[in-house]
């Protein structure tokens, strides 16, 4: 075998390098700094404004902006550097493209300091570029840098809030309420600061309620409330679909309150987001007294999902929701796959009749679909008969159900399988830092480091996605699961038959119809039961 020949590609010169911006020249200044008066520091920071002075001027891609330079000053603090300052403003006014420096410990040894104006100036399209790491903040390796630099920013900035962050979890978990009701309708706080009924309010919760069960979108919720006069607990007289959505989405309502819903994601910036299980949540059921019962609070997210779905198909399908009709958006032509539209016949005479036609026919004709007109009364009476029979052989149907969802736990093996991707997500980030810190000081080789980067993101990105995909399906389960107890309950709080078409419990039970023929249907239940029916 010959002997291997290793060839050492060195790294660019700085000279060489003109950052990512497109413009005919680009304005660079340096930054240079010592930390002590000492003789031999005041030569090398002499040394560093010759240094870039020359680099900089000589180089015909480079306009000279400035150098910037605080003698004598420590870099963990900001706050006496003025040429530091006076930089960063300059930068941010525009006037400067790229930061040259000799190393990351000149800029700044305060790694929340070097966070904050590298992501602001990365943000803005300025780079800094550190000599010794050979890192610009504008390349893929910055981010690498600043993603591990991240974590350590962030052990900083919660030395400085951990005594009030302390008192706040030890609120949590002796279950002290943390709660504003300033703009909180349906409470009040009394003189010990416990959440009290406001009965006033209260009954417009109950109608908020009431009205989304019954079928009525936010929207319409919302233009009720102000046609009646109703304001908002702010005073307002316009009524929002978000606030409405908020409010039947709130846990408070039915007396169990979440604490720490969302959580700080970013030490640096303080950015908030919804906590989906990255931070202890504290749930404290029976808090205070409710307005809404919990099983009309359940049935109402239940009934939201629903309409999301529905709502899902709009942008492939034209589907949509509407809040007026019972069967709005549940009826699918098995013809062509739209939905059904509800129209009159005869709307001025005796023979007046309700009938549901699908959209494509009504748009294009026979040409384009071909199925006929459903009658409404037909299709309220398929759905009785449908309930009876479930109603009156319970005890089988109940029986489906159950295999049903014991098919679905044998396939549980998620809580497992999540948690060695968790044990391998973090032996890989620990790997990550390794890396870092070899490479930082000076003990790897360039593209050896590269390649190893390439390698564990890649790697990362893989197990981030398995891990989402078991999540999803974790999910999926859970939801199911969730579906057949609320379609039981429904059997069990329904006492007897039905005599006639109850909207309530039609919406509760029936996910769609398919409609096969005027007389000939599949109603597909919130659990994905299907149950044929012919008139």
């Amino acid at each position: 075998m010959a002997k291997k020949v290793v060839q050492i590609l060195e790294k660019k010169p700085l000279e060489e390098l003109e950052g990512v911006q497109s413009k005919q020249k680009l304005r660079v200044c340096a930054y240079c700094r010592v930390s002590t008066d000492s003789e031999e520091q005041k030569e090398s920071y002499a040394n560093q404004l010759d240094h870039y002075t020359n680099l900089i001027q000589n180089n015909p891609n480079w306009e000279f902006v400035d150098i910037y330079a605080d003698e004598g000053i420590s870099g963990t603090s900001d706050k006496k550097r003025i040429q530091f300052k006076q930089m960063i403003e300059d930068a941010k006014a525009g006037k400067i493209d790229m930061i040259l420096t000799k190393s990351i410990s000149r800029f700044s040894r305060n790694t929340v300091v070097l966070l904050e104006n590298a992501r602001e100036l990365k943000n803005l399209g300025i780079a800094i570029v550190f000599e010794k790491e050979n890192i610009n903040t504008l390349e893929a390796s910055g981010e690498v840098l600043l993603t591990i630099l991240s974590s350590i920013a962030q052990d900083e900035s919660r030395n400085i809030s951990e005594n009030s962050r302390w008192g706040i979890v030890k609120g949590f978990r002796d279950g002290k309420v943390y709660c504003n009701t300033t703009r909180f309708l349906g409470y009040d706080k009394d003189e010990n600061g416990e959440l009290v009924i406001n009965e006033k309010e209260a009954e417009i919760v109950k109608r908020i309620y009431r009205e989304y069960l019954e079928g009525k979108s936010t929207q319409a919720i919302a233009k009720g409330l102000m046609a009646d006069g109703i304001k908002t607990v702010a005073g307002n007289e316009k009524w929002w679909d978000s606030t409405v959505t908020g409010i039947l989405t709130n846990e408070k309502y039915y007396g169990a309150l979440l604490q720490q819903k969302t959580i700080t994601v970013d030490y640096l910036t303080k950015k908030r987001v919804k906590n989906d299980g990255q931070a202890t949540q504290y749930f404290i059921e029976e808090n205070h007294e409710p307005i809404i019962p919990k099983e009309v609070f359940e049935q109402v997210q239940s009934e939201k999902k629903r309409r999301a779905k529905l709502k899902g198909y709009k942008e492939e399908n034209a589907h949509r929701y509407s809040s007026k009709y019972p069967f709005s958006g549940k009826l699918v032509c098995m013809c062509c796959g739209n939905t059904l539209k509800r129209r009159i016949w005869n709307s001025n005479n005796i023979s007046r009749k309700v009938v549901w036609q699908c959209k494509t026919y009504i748009a294009a004709g026979k040409q384009g679909c071909d199925a006929k007109a459903v009658d409404e009364a037909v299709l309220m009476e398929a759905f009785v008969r449908v309930f009876n029979r479930m109603k009156e052989d319970k005890d089988q149907f109940v029986q489906t159900m159950n295999r049903n969802i014991e098919k679905v736990l044998m396939k549980n093996a998620d809580k497992t399988k999540i948690q060695k991707i968790d044990k391998k997500i973090e032996e890989l980030k620990q790997e990550y830092k390794g890396l870092v810190q070899l490479n930082l000081k000076g003990e790897m080789d360039a593209e050896i480091y590269q390649e190893e980067q390439v390698r564990i993101g890649d790697q990362l990105e893989q197990l981030r996605e398995q891990k989402h995909e078991i999540q999803v399906s974790k999910e999926s389960k859970e939801q199911y699961k969730k579906r057949v107890q609320e379609i039981m309950n429904v059997f069990k709080q329904k006492e007897g038959l039905l005599e006639q078409f109850d909207d309530g419990i039609f919406n509760a039970l029936v996910e769609k119809i398919e409609i096969l023929s005027p007389t000939h249907f599949v109603f597909v239940l919130k659990n994905g039961v299907r149950v044929e029916e012919k008139i």
